[in-house]
Protein backbone atom coordinates (compact mmCIF):
# COMPACT_ATOMS: atom_id res chain seq x y z
CA UNK A 1 0.00 0.00 0.00
CA UNK A 2 1.24 3.28 -0.53
CA UNK A 3 2.28 6.12 2.05
CA UNK A 4 -0.58 8.72 2.47
CA UNK A 5 0.01 11.76 4.58
CA UNK A 6 -2.57 14.28 5.42
CA UNK A 7 -1.50 17.90 6.99
CA UNK A 8 -4.25 19.74 9.07
CA UNK A 9 -3.24 22.84 8.33
CA UNK A 10 -4.75 26.35 8.40
CA UNK A 11 -2.22 27.00 5.53
CA UNK A 12 -2.92 24.20 2.94
CA UNK A 13 -2.07 26.13 -0.11
CA UNK A 14 1.58 27.38 1.02
CA UNK A 15 1.85 23.70 2.50
CA UNK A 16 0.98 22.20 -1.38
CA UNK A 17 3.09 24.89 -2.66
CA UNK A 18 6.46 23.14 -0.98
CA UNK A 19 5.51 19.49 -1.33
CA UNK A 20 4.06 19.39 -5.19
CA UNK A 21 7.30 19.81 -6.86
CA UNK A 22 10.40 18.34 -7.51
CA UNK A 23 10.79 14.70 -6.98
CA UNK A 24 7.83 14.33 -3.97
CA UNK A 25 5.48 15.69 -7.41
CA UNK A 26 6.92 13.42 -9.22
CA UNK A 27 6.02 10.55 -6.45
CA UNK A 28 2.31 11.72 -5.74
CA UNK A 29 1.95 11.50 -9.91
CA UNK A 30 3.34 8.22 -10.04
CA UNK A 31 0.75 7.02 -7.07
CA UNK A 32 3.63 5.83 -5.03
CA UNK A 33 2.61 9.14 -2.73
CA UNK A 34 -0.71 10.58 -1.74
CA UNK A 35 -0.15 14.10 -0.12
CA UNK A 36 -3.41 16.51 1.40
CA UNK A 37 -3.51 19.53 2.99
CA UNK A 38 -6.95 19.90 4.91
CA UNK A 39 -7.83 23.37 5.58
CA UNK A 40 -9.06 23.24 9.71
CA UNK A 41 -11.31 26.46 9.05
CA UNK A 42 -13.79 24.61 6.78
CA UNK A 43 -14.73 22.32 10.42
CA UNK A 44 -15.90 24.78 12.51
CA UNK A 45 -19.29 24.99 14.15
CA UNK A 46 -19.76 28.84 13.42
CA UNK A 47 -20.21 31.23 10.55
CA UNK A 48 -16.97 33.41 11.19
CA UNK A 49 -14.99 29.98 10.61
CA UNK A 50 -13.22 30.97 14.51
CA UNK A 51 -10.97 28.48 15.20
CA UNK A 52 -9.02 29.94 18.11
CA UNK A 53 -10.22 31.65 21.72
CA UNK A 54 -8.42 33.32 24.41
CA UNK A 55 -6.78 30.90 26.71
CA UNK A 56 -8.99 30.11 30.63
CA UNK A 57 -6.67 32.06 32.86
CA UNK A 58 -5.45 34.67 31.06
CA UNK A 59 -2.34 35.42 29.30
CA UNK A 60 -0.84 36.53 25.58
CA UNK A 61 -2.46 35.48 22.46
CA UNK A 62 -5.15 32.58 21.71
CA UNK A 63 -5.22 29.09 21.77
CA UNK A 64 -6.87 26.92 18.99
CA UNK A 65 -9.90 24.99 19.66
CA UNK A 66 -10.22 21.18 19.98
CA UNK A 67 -13.17 21.39 17.87
CA UNK A 68 -12.64 22.37 14.13
CA UNK A 69 -9.14 19.91 14.73
CA UNK A 70 -11.16 17.14 16.18
CA UNK A 71 -13.70 17.80 13.36
CA UNK A 72 -10.99 18.06 10.69
CA UNK A 73 -9.07 15.12 12.13
CA UNK A 74 -12.43 13.09 11.84
CA UNK A 75 -13.35 13.82 8.71
CA UNK A 76 -9.80 12.71 7.75
CA UNK A 77 -9.84 9.33 9.10
CA UNK A 78 -12.82 8.18 8.16
CA UNK A 79 -11.12 7.81 5.19
CA UNK A 80 -8.53 5.98 5.71
CA UNK A 81 -9.75 2.73 6.78
CA UNK A 82 -7.61 -0.59 6.69
CA UNK A 83 -3.95 1.59 7.16
CA UNK A 84 -1.75 1.83 9.91
CA UNK A 85 -2.57 5.37 11.28
CA UNK A 86 -0.31 7.84 13.34
CA UNK A 87 -1.37 10.75 14.72
CA UNK A 88 1.17 13.35 15.16
CA UNK A 89 1.22 16.83 16.81
CA UNK A 90 4.30 19.32 15.48
CA UNK A 91 5.25 20.89 18.76
CA UNK A 92 8.05 22.17 20.59
CA UNK A 93 7.39 19.91 23.43
CA UNK A 94 7.94 16.39 21.22
CA UNK A 95 10.34 14.24 21.02
CA UNK A 96 13.25 15.35 18.79
CA UNK A 97 12.87 14.44 15.18
CA UNK A 98 16.24 12.70 13.53
CA UNK A 99 16.61 10.06 10.85
CA UNK A 100 15.69 7.41 13.14
CA UNK A 101 12.30 8.81 13.87
CA UNK A 102 11.59 9.18 9.75
CA UNK A 103 13.08 6.10 9.43
CA UNK A 104 10.13 4.05 12.47
CA UNK A 105 7.75 6.19 10.66
CA UNK A 106 7.92 4.88 7.25
CA UNK A 107 8.49 1.37 8.38
CA UNK A 108 5.75 0.96 11.12
CA UNK A 109 2.99 3.18 9.31
CA UNK A 110 1.54 3.51 5.85
CA UNK A 111 -0.31 6.93 6.99
CA UNK A 112 0.68 9.71 8.81
CA UNK A 113 -1.76 12.54 10.09
CA UNK A 114 0.46 15.76 10.72
CA UNK A 115 -1.74 18.75 13.03
CA UNK A 116 0.01 22.06 12.51
CA UNK A 117 -0.97 24.21 15.28
CA UNK A 118 -0.72 27.92 15.53
CA UNK A 119 -0.90 30.93 18.06
CA UNK A 120 -0.37 29.69 21.62
CA UNK A 121 -0.60 26.18 20.89
CA UNK A 122 -3.76 23.90 20.53
CA UNK A 123 -6.58 22.88 23.31
CA UNK A 124 -4.72 20.73 25.51
CA UNK A 125 -7.59 18.19 25.61
CA UNK A 126 -7.49 17.74 21.73
CA UNK A 127 -4.04 16.35 22.18
CA UNK A 128 -5.12 14.02 24.82
CA UNK A 129 -7.81 12.72 23.17
CA UNK A 130 -6.54 12.66 19.82
CA UNK A 131 -2.80 12.68 19.49
CA UNK A 132 -0.40 9.62 19.00
CA UNK A 133 2.38 11.22 20.00
CA UNK A 134 4.24 14.59 19.53
CA UNK A 135 7.15 15.34 17.66
CA UNK A 136 9.72 18.19 17.31
CA UNK A 137 12.44 19.50 14.51
CA UNK A 138 14.48 21.38 17.36
CA UNK A 139 14.44 23.21 21.01
CA UNK A 140 13.04 26.64 19.14
CA UNK A 141 10.08 28.10 17.96
CA UNK A 142 8.44 28.51 14.98
CA UNK A 143 5.03 30.72 14.11
CA UNK A 144 2.88 27.08 13.15
CA UNK A 145 3.54 24.05 12.32
CA UNK A 146 3.91 23.96 8.70
CA UNK A 147 7.14 23.99 7.98
CA UNK A 148 7.84 21.22 10.65
CA UNK A 149 5.22 19.05 9.02
CA UNK A 150 6.68 19.98 5.59
CA UNK A 151 9.87 18.73 7.05
CA UNK A 152 8.66 15.58 8.66
CA UNK A 153 7.24 14.59 5.12
CA UNK A 154 9.78 15.34 3.01
CA UNK A 155 11.97 13.17 5.67
CA UNK A 156 9.65 9.63 5.99
CA UNK A 157 8.43 10.28 2.00
CA UNK A 158 11.44 10.02 0.54
CA UNK A 159 12.33 7.00 2.21
CA UNK A 160 9.37 5.33 0.53
CA UNK A 161 10.53 2.90 -2.08
CA UNK A 162 9.77 3.89 -5.57
CA UNK A 163 10.07 7.66 -4.44
CA UNK A 164 14.06 7.55 -5.10
CA UNK A 165 15.42 6.14 -7.86
CA UNK A 166 17.70 3.87 -6.22
CA UNK A 167 17.87 2.72 -1.99
CA UNK A 168 21.77 3.89 -2.44
CA UNK A 169 19.98 7.84 -2.79
CA UNK A 170 19.70 7.84 0.93
CA UNK A 171 21.68 4.94 2.49
CA UNK A 172 24.84 6.75 1.72
CA UNK A 173 23.17 10.01 3.30
CA UNK A 174 23.73 12.19 6.75
CA UNK A 175 22.54 10.28 9.47
CA UNK A 176 21.12 7.04 7.24
CA UNK A 177 23.76 5.12 10.15
CA UNK A 178 24.98 7.74 12.25
CA UNK A 179 27.12 9.57 10.22
CA UNK A 180 27.41 12.34 8.30
CA UNK A 181 27.53 11.97 4.39
CA UNK A 182 30.64 12.19 2.48
CA UNK A 183 31.75 15.52 0.59
CA UNK A 184 30.54 15.89 -3.37
CA UNK A 185 31.95 17.42 -6.20
CA UNK A 186 30.40 18.16 -9.56
CA UNK A 187 32.27 20.12 -12.82
CA UNK A 188 34.41 21.30 -13.03
CA UNK A 189 37.69 19.65 -12.38
CA UNK A 190 39.15 22.90 -11.27
CA UNK A 191 37.91 25.39 -9.32
CA UNK A 192 38.91 28.81 -7.89
CA UNK A 193 42.26 26.75 -7.56
CA UNK A 194 40.48 23.99 -5.95
CA UNK A 195 40.58 20.61 -7.59
CA UNK A 196 38.86 17.94 -7.09
CA UNK A 197 40.49 14.83 -5.10
CA UNK A 198 42.61 12.63 -7.26
CA UNK A 199 40.69 9.06 -5.77
CA UNK A 200 37.49 10.81 -7.59
CA UNK A 201 38.97 10.93 -10.89
CA UNK A 202 40.43 7.58 -10.70
CA UNK A 203 37.55 5.80 -12.10
CA UNK A 204 38.57 3.06 -9.33
CA UNK A 205 35.57 1.82 -7.73
CA UNK A 206 36.87 -0.10 -4.81
CA UNK A 207 39.45 3.28 -4.37
CA UNK A 208 36.50 5.54 -4.65
CA UNK A 209 33.85 3.61 -1.94
CA UNK A 210 36.55 3.32 0.72
CA UNK A 211 37.50 7.37 0.22
CA UNK A 212 33.82 8.01 0.68
CA UNK A 213 33.24 5.94 3.69
CA UNK A 214 36.85 7.11 5.46
CA UNK A 215 35.40 10.61 4.93
CA UNK A 216 32.23 10.08 6.83
CA UNK A 217 33.92 8.95 9.44
CA UNK A 218 36.32 11.83 9.79
CA UNK A 219 33.57 14.40 8.99
CA UNK A 220 31.22 12.56 11.91
CA UNK A 221 33.94 12.86 14.44
CA UNK A 222 34.91 16.51 13.20
CA UNK A 223 31.28 18.15 12.96
CA UNK A 224 29.48 16.23 15.53
CA UNK A 225 31.25 14.30 17.92
CA UNK A 226 27.53 13.80 19.99
CA UNK A 227 26.86 11.06 17.33
CA UNK A 228 30.21 10.00 17.09
CA UNK A 229 30.00 8.92 20.97
CA UNK A 230 27.58 6.77 19.88
CA UNK A 231 28.87 5.23 16.63
CA UNK A 232 30.23 1.63 17.40
CA UNK A 233 32.31 0.53 13.87
CA UNK A 234 30.68 -2.69 13.49
CA UNK A 235 32.39 -4.31 10.12
CA UNK A 236 35.86 -4.72 9.67
CA UNK A 237 36.33 -1.82 7.43
CA UNK A 238 34.95 0.94 9.78
CA UNK A 239 37.64 -0.68 12.26
CA UNK A 240 40.19 -0.57 9.64
CA UNK A 241 39.59 2.78 8.80
CA UNK A 242 38.87 4.18 12.15
CA UNK A 243 42.33 3.07 13.27
CA UNK A 244 44.04 4.34 10.44
CA UNK A 245 42.99 7.95 10.54
CA UNK A 246 43.69 7.67 14.72
CA UNK A 247 46.89 6.59 13.74
CA UNK A 248 47.03 9.42 11.46
CA UNK A 249 45.55 11.93 13.85
CA UNK A 250 47.42 11.52 16.94
CA UNK A 251 50.63 9.50 15.84
CA UNK A 252 52.58 7.50 18.23
CA UNK A 253 55.82 8.47 19.20
CA UNK A 254 58.57 5.76 18.62
CA UNK A 255 59.58 3.91 21.63
CA UNK A 256 62.45 5.70 23.46
CA UNK A 257 66.17 4.36 23.01
CA UNK A 258 66.43 2.09 26.06
CA UNK A 259 70.30 1.77 27.39
CA UNK A 260 71.99 0.72 30.97
CA UNK A 261 75.23 1.66 32.42
CA UNK A 262 76.80 1.24 36.14
CA UNK A 263 75.14 4.20 38.15
CA UNK A 264 77.75 7.07 39.12
CA UNK A 265 77.89 9.51 41.79
CA UNK A 266 76.42 12.34 39.84
CA UNK A 267 73.17 10.27 38.87
CA UNK A 268 72.65 10.41 42.59
CA UNK A 269 69.75 13.73 42.34
CA UNK A 270 68.04 11.72 39.87
CA UNK A 271 68.52 8.27 41.56
CA UNK A 272 66.17 10.68 44.50
CA UNK A 273 64.03 11.84 42.48
CA UNK A 274 63.12 8.74 41.03
CA UNK A 275 62.74 7.35 45.22
CA UNK A 276 60.31 10.59 45.67
CA UNK A 277 57.94 8.79 42.80
CA UNK A 278 57.92 5.66 43.73
CA UNK A 279 57.56 6.68 47.49
CA UNK A 280 54.40 8.71 46.45
CA UNK A 281 53.42 6.00 44.17
CA UNK A 282 52.83 3.55 46.36
CA UNK A 283 51.42 5.64 48.96
CA UNK A 284 48.91 6.54 46.84
CA UNK A 285 48.08 2.74 46.67
CA UNK A 286 47.91 2.73 50.44
CA UNK A 287 51.20 0.66 51.28
CA UNK A 288 53.82 1.40 53.78
CA UNK A 289 56.24 0.44 51.29
CA UNK A 290 59.50 2.78 50.99
CA UNK A 291 56.90 5.40 53.21
CA UNK A 292 60.13 6.30 55.47
CA UNK A 293 63.62 7.41 54.25
CA UNK A 294 64.63 4.46 52.39
CA UNK A 295 65.74 3.92 49.98
CA UNK A 296 68.06 6.78 50.52
CA UNK A 297 71.12 8.90 49.29
CA UNK A 298 73.81 6.19 51.74
CA UNK A 299 71.70 3.21 49.80
CA UNK A 300 72.24 4.44 46.67
CA UNK A 301 76.31 5.35 47.64
CA UNK A 302 76.45 1.70 48.95
CA UNK A 303 75.11 0.24 45.51
CA UNK A 304 77.61 2.63 43.48
CA UNK A 305 80.47 2.27 46.09
CA UNK A 306 80.17 -1.93 45.69
CA UNK A 307 79.19 -1.77 41.53
CA UNK A 308 75.70 -3.16 42.21
CA UNK A 309 73.88 -0.16 41.03
CA UNK A 310 72.73 0.32 37.19
CA UNK A 311 70.96 2.95 35.82
CA UNK A 312 68.73 2.75 32.71
CA UNK A 313 68.31 5.79 29.95
CA UNK A 314 65.48 6.35 27.51
CA UNK A 315 67.05 8.77 24.85
CA UNK A 316 69.78 9.38 27.30
CA UNK A 317 67.44 10.34 30.16
CA UNK A 318 67.17 8.94 33.77
CA UNK A 319 63.89 6.42 33.61
CA UNK A 320 65.03 3.74 35.37
CA UNK A 321 67.29 2.22 38.80
CA UNK A 322 67.57 -1.69 39.75
CA UNK A 323 70.24 -2.83 42.45
CA UNK A 324 71.57 -6.37 41.39
CA UNK A 325 73.56 -8.53 44.46
CA UNK A 326 75.19 -11.14 44.60
CA UNK A 327 75.52 -11.09 48.45
CA UNK A 328 73.18 -12.90 50.29
CA UNK A 329 70.31 -11.42 51.62
CA UNK A 330 69.96 -12.19 55.35
CA UNK A 331 65.78 -12.23 55.56
CA UNK A 332 66.14 -15.25 52.83
CA UNK A 333 67.23 -17.60 54.61
CA UNK A 334 64.00 -17.09 57.14
CA UNK A 335 61.67 -18.01 54.41
CA UNK A 336 57.97 -19.28 54.88
CA UNK A 337 58.22 -21.36 52.23
CA UNK A 338 60.81 -23.53 49.40
CA UNK A 339 63.19 -21.80 47.33
CA UNK A 340 63.17 -23.05 43.63
CA UNK A 341 67.22 -23.14 43.61
CA UNK A 342 67.21 -24.37 46.95
CA UNK A 343 71.17 -23.96 47.66
CA UNK A 344 73.50 -22.64 45.91
CA UNK A 345 74.53 -18.74 44.51
CA UNK A 346 71.67 -16.28 43.58
CA UNK A 347 71.49 -13.21 42.30
CA UNK A 348 69.27 -10.38 44.55
CA UNK A 349 66.98 -7.89 43.12
CA UNK A 350 66.60 -4.56 45.06
CA UNK A 351 65.75 -1.04 44.72
CA UNK A 352 64.02 -1.46 41.34
CA UNK A 353 62.41 1.82 40.86
CA UNK A 354 61.21 3.67 37.20
CA UNK A 355 60.43 6.83 36.84
CA UNK A 356 56.79 7.73 36.48
CA UNK A 357 57.11 8.81 32.63
CA UNK A 358 58.25 5.24 31.85
CA UNK A 359 55.93 3.00 33.98
CA UNK A 360 54.13 0.87 31.99
CA UNK A 361 56.44 0.13 29.19
CA UNK A 362 58.91 -1.99 28.12
CA UNK A 363 61.83 -0.86 30.49
CA UNK A 364 60.43 -2.93 33.70
CA UNK A 365 61.31 -6.39 31.30
CA UNK A 366 64.68 -4.47 30.21
CA UNK A 367 65.50 -4.11 33.52
CA UNK A 368 64.61 -7.92 34.67
CA UNK A 369 66.12 -9.22 31.47
CA UNK A 370 70.06 -7.47 32.83
CA UNK A 371 69.41 -9.28 36.08
CA UNK A 372 68.92 -12.98 34.55
CA UNK A 373 71.90 -12.44 31.87
CA UNK A 374 74.05 -11.00 34.84
CA UNK A 375 73.19 -13.98 36.66
CA UNK A 376 73.46 -16.72 34.22
CA UNK A 377 77.27 -15.21 33.32
CA UNK A 378 78.35 -15.63 37.11
CA UNK A 379 76.79 -19.20 36.61
CA UNK A 380 73.67 -18.23 39.41
CA UNK A 381 70.96 -20.65 40.01
CA UNK A 382 68.09 -18.18 40.32
CA UNK A 383 67.09 -14.45 40.91
CA UNK A 384 65.06 -13.71 44.12
CA UNK A 385 63.84 -10.47 45.32
CA UNK A 386 60.83 -9.22 47.89
CA UNK A 387 57.68 -6.83 47.33
CA UNK A 388 55.01 -5.79 49.28
CA UNK A 389 51.84 -8.51 49.64
CA UNK A 390 50.04 -5.00 47.86
CA UNK A 391 52.13 -4.26 45.49
CA UNK A 392 49.96 -5.47 42.78
CA UNK A 393 52.11 -3.79 39.62
CA UNK A 394 55.51 -4.86 40.18
CA UNK A 395 53.73 -8.74 41.45
CA UNK A 396 52.04 -8.55 37.75
CA UNK A 397 55.83 -8.14 36.07
CA UNK A 398 57.55 -10.20 37.94
CA UNK A 399 54.72 -13.19 36.66
CA UNK A 400 54.71 -11.96 33.56
CA UNK A 401 58.87 -12.15 33.35
CA UNK A 402 58.86 -15.79 35.15
CA UNK A 403 59.32 -15.17 38.80
CA UNK A 404 56.94 -17.58 41.24
CA UNK A 405 55.85 -16.51 44.42
CA UNK A 406 58.13 -19.00 47.28
CA UNK A 407 56.75 -18.06 50.57
CA UNK A 408 56.68 -14.97 52.84
CA UNK A 409 59.69 -13.20 54.92
CA UNK A 410 60.47 -10.27 57.46
CA UNK A 411 62.93 -7.76 56.72
CA UNK A 412 65.44 -7.40 58.83
CA UNK A 413 67.63 -4.43 59.54
CA UNK A 414 66.94 -1.16 58.79
CA UNK A 415 64.36 1.69 58.34
CA UNK A 416 61.53 -1.24 57.19
CA UNK A 417 62.96 -3.84 59.43
CA UNK A 418 60.03 -6.78 60.80
CA UNK A 419 58.11 -5.43 57.37
CA UNK A 420 56.19 -8.70 56.07
CA UNK A 421 57.03 -9.15 51.79
CA UNK A 422 56.45 -11.70 49.38
CA UNK A 423 59.52 -13.82 48.21
CA UNK A 424 59.89 -14.08 44.67
CA UNK A 425 62.36 -16.49 42.51
CA UNK A 426 62.90 -17.31 38.66
CA UNK A 427 65.49 -20.00 37.80
CA UNK A 428 67.82 -19.18 35.05
CA UNK A 429 70.45 -21.75 35.24
CA UNK A 430 71.89 -25.10 37.00
CA UNK A 431 69.56 -26.34 39.77
CA UNK A 432 71.76 -26.11 42.81
CA UNK A 433 70.75 -29.35 45.54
Amino acid sequence: MDMRVDILTLFPDSVRAALDVSILGRAMKKGVLEIRCTQIRDYTDNRQQQVDDYPYGGGWGCVMMAQPLKACLDSVMSTSSGRRSRVIYLSPQGRPFCQEEAKRLVREYDHLVLVCGHYEGVDERFIQECVDEELSLGDFVLTGGEIAAMAVTDAVCRLVPGVLSDEECYTGESHWEGLLEYPQYTRPEVWQGRTVPEVLRSGVDRDIRRWRRRKMLERTMDKRPDLWEKFVPETPEDRELVEEIQKERHPVPPPPVLDCRPAREEDLPALLEMAGQARRYLGEQGLEQWQTEYPGREDFQEDIRRGEGWLFTADGLPAGYICISRRPEAAYAQLQGEWLSCAGPYVCIHRMMIGEAYRGGALGGEMLSLAEDLAAGWGCAGIRVDTHPGNQPMLKLLGKHGFETCGAIRLQGGLEDGQPRRALEKLVGKTWN
